[in-house]
């Protein structure tokens, strides 16, 4: 049988956590940030943390060879 292949979209949206988690970059950010308020754009930078229920999916799924 051969080689499941990890899905590369999934490679370039999501990073794994040391303990395992999968983060995420925030959506919302791309373009069109003046009708966003300040409080939205603050909360927005950076990486957010995968839900449990999703994480099980995106592991599975995209990752087959991952932890």
């Amino acid at each position: 049988m051969p080689k499941m292949k990890t899905k590369s979209g999934a490679k370039k949206r999501f990073r794994f956590t040391a303990s395992g988690k999968i983060k995420h970059g925030v959506a919302g950010k791309r373009h069109g940030m003046t009708k966003r308020g300040n409080r939205f754009l603050r909360q927005a930078t950076g990486m957010a943390i995968v839900s449990d229920a999703d994480t099980r999916i995106i592991k599975r799924n995209f990752f087959p060879y991952e932890r």
